[in-house]
Parts: structure tokens; sequence; C-alpha cells
């Protein structure tokens, strides 16, 4: 039932079986990798940002963060770009274009200065590839020519926007990073400069682990460790919220994007699509679980489409934007009090800890291990449900502020 549904679109002027890529990464550094993952069903893939600069990758180069019994929450990254020569890379996405002229072939670039950006831009078109990505935000690149050092700076966001459309007529992403307090100055700066689209969110600076016995960051290189990139579920809140920041803009509101940030399932790119985003980028998933996600993610999508009666992926997009608001534009006149599900309860006492310790002390025990509410105190901010192991609590009675006489 769920064929019903077409996945399918059209972004940028180039047609996508369904809304999936790999993102420029380690999980699409060579031919048989993308090869790979484009027999799995992916409708393409950003191939590894390519460059006139070649990465010496460090040994060990990833770390994780977990949280008690879960797979890793985040992780974090010290790869550079591409490791391999450039010939080899562009010999590569011919290739992959060449066996699979139905998927989606995206060439991400990354110079050092207006030339290698112009050049790179003419190599991957003669490639063959059918869009460009610009990696304007890399935060572990050791030249301060290139990487997140760029995408913090619109004069030169726009300058190298110019630089790749003098090189290349073909669709252009500007790859966006969020180590900056608004990407709004970036990105009009890109699409001033002849990008035709927004690509976010690359990784987040970071520090995940530290080795206490040896005073050294994790993973360390001989002793020592940089701050790098972060990715996983962790960041997908950041990454909406940039999202959003640019679907919601005035200017902006138009431009398509690509959506980046620890997407691991299909409710996850569901939330991308309601806020504006189009195609999704995944990285971190694949690296957890490999390139069969894939079906995952597509049957999940088409099955949610069905269950709410939309005939197509294009119908949702940014659906959900009207609804976030400013805080002071929320409803303030009513609280909502928690209702505790004894069948589930397991009497683990959880709630009433924070409650007392964290919130307002509006939840005890009786000598049953019963929880009782004080409404007196309640405010219904719903810390309780939050930390509830076995989802007992739930959204309750609706009392107005006036009856409570607060």
């Amino acid at each position: 039932m769920a064929k019903k549904v077409d996945v399918s679109l059209d972004f940028l002027g180039v047609h996508f079986e369904n809304p999936f890529v790999l993102s420029s990464s380690p999980v699409g550094n060579c031919y048989e990798m993308c090869a790979k993952c484009l027999d799995e069903g992916w409708g393409g893939v950003v191939f590894k940002t390519i460059g006139f600069f070649i990465a010496n990758e460090v040994s060990p180069r990833f770390d994780n963060l977990r949280k008690e019994g879960t797979s890793f929450l985040g992780f974090r990254n010290l790869e550079q770009i591409a490791e391999h020569p450039l010939k080899e890379n562009l010999e590569a996405i011919a290739r992959l274009k060449k066996d699979y002229p139905n998927k989606v072939i995206i060439a991400s670039i990354m110079g050092q200065n207006e030339k290698e950006w112009e050049d790179l831009a003419k190599l991957v078109t003669e490639a063959g590839a059918d869009m460009i990505e610009c990696n304007f935000s890399c935060p572990q690149m050791t030249s301060h020519a290139m990487g997140s050092d760029v995408g913090v700076n619109p004069d030169l966001v726009k300058k190298y926007c110019q630089a790749v459309r003098r090189g290349s007529k073909l669709p252009i992403l500007s790859k966006m990073t969020p180590n900056q307090a608004s990407m709004i100055p970036a990105s009009l700066a890109s699409i001033e400069g002849g990008a035709d689209g927004i690509a976010t969110i690359n990784t987040v600076k970071s520090i995940t682990n530290i080795d206490v016995n040896n005073f050294v960051p994790i993973p360390s290189v001989a002793g020592k460790s940089p701050v790098s990139g972060y990715s996983g579920k962790a960041v997908k809140p950041i990454a909406l919220r940039f999202i959003h920041e640019i679907h919601s803009h005035e200017k902006l509101k138009n431009v398509p994007i690509s959506g980046i940030g620890g997407i691991e399932t299909w409710q996850d790119a569901v939330e991308f699509f309601l806020l504006g985003a189009e195609v999704l980028q995944i990285t971190t998933a694949v690296m957890q679980y490999g390139y069969r996600i894939i079906d995952d993610l597509v049957d999940g999508v088409k099955h949610y489409l069905m269950r709410h009666n939309f005939k197509s992926l294009k119908e949702v997009i940014g659906l959900a934007t009207k609804n976030i608001v400013p805080a002071e534009d929320l409803d303030r006149s009513f609280v909502i009090f928690p209702k505790f599900d004894s069948e589930k309860c397991v009497h683990c006492g959880r709630c009433v800890i924070s409650c007392y310790d964290g919130g307002h002390q509006a939840l005890t025990f009786t000598e049953e291990r019963k929880v009782v509410l004080d409404k007196k105190r309640c405010v219904g901010c719903f810390l309780c449900a939050n930390v509830c192991p076995v989802a007992a609590i739930s959204l309750g009675e609706r009392v107005t502020k006036k009856e409570l006489g607060r």
C-alpha cells in the first residue's frame, strides 16, 4: 500500500527517486562505497569532498559519546577531505555517473582560493556530476584557508560561490557551518554569489571525552587531540534550529534546503521535511548500521505519508514552520497537570526525586509507593514525564491559571 505515495522529488532541477543521499564524508569515499550504496537503493551520493589539497589523516580519528546502555549518541571525527588524488576522485565521479545514470551524483568541492574553486567546478562538471556542493564548513581542516573558517566569513563565501559559478552552470549548494550564532549572513552571501540552495548542518566543533588518567582528549593521537566535528543523533536539535532559521527567513524562505544532522530514522527525516528541508544527507547512521537503513527510511516515509493522506513528499515540506513562534507569543494562560498510569508505573521513584530536587516539590509517595500530585505546587513543567523510564506519565487536565488563582 505504501507504493501509492510518491517520495521522488525534483530538487534544484534534478530528479531524485527518493530524498536520501549519502553526505560528503567517510561513507562515500570511493567508487566502490558509493556504488554499493546506490545498489542498496539510495537516491544519490555526495562524494567525499575533493580538492587540490590532499589530506594526510591521523590515527586513531574517531570517538563517540554514549549514554547508559545506548549505542553512541554523538560521534567525533578528525577526518578532513578526500585523501585520494584528485585525478582518482574525478574518475570515480565519472564512473559513478556512467554506471548509475538515473542516480544523482553530487560533487563536494573545497578550494583554498578563487582559482581553485573555479577550477574544481570546471573539473567536476566535465566529470559528469549532476550538482556541486561547496564545502564551507568542515571544522577540522589544517588550513585556515578552508573549511568552517571560510564559512563564517560571508565575504569569502560570496566570493567563492562566484568563482564556482564562473566555472560551472550546474546547480550549486552551499554547505553551511553551525559554528556561528546565525547562519543567515553567510547563507544570504552564498545566494548572492550564485548558489542555488543551502545544505546544512555540517558538524559541530567539539571535545567529546577526556582520558581522566592521562589528561588527554580522545581520540588521542600521540598524546594530543584537537577540537573537531561532532555529529550523530545528538546534533539533530541544532540542525533543526538552523533549518528553521533559514526556511523562515523572508529572503531565504524559497531557497531549497538539503538537510543534514542526526538523521537516523524515518521519524527524524519527517521532522526535517516539516521544517523545510527536501533532500536529506546522512553519514553517522550509516557508519553505525550500514547502507541498508535506506529500506527503513524510504518505507517509513511512505507509510507516514499514506497514514496522513498525503500523495507526495512535496506536500509536507515546511508544514511545521508556522507553529514555531517567538517565546513571547506563547499562550501562558493555563497549566496542564500530569496524568499517571498506575498500570504502567514501576514505582521507581524517579519522578518524585526529579520533581523535588529539580522541580517544584509537587510529587510524593504513599506508603504503597503510589505517586500523589499536589496541584497547588505543580506548574505543569513535565520534568516528571521526561525522566519516567516507562512512559507512564502523560498530559492530563488543563486548567486556566485564573481558575487556579495564579
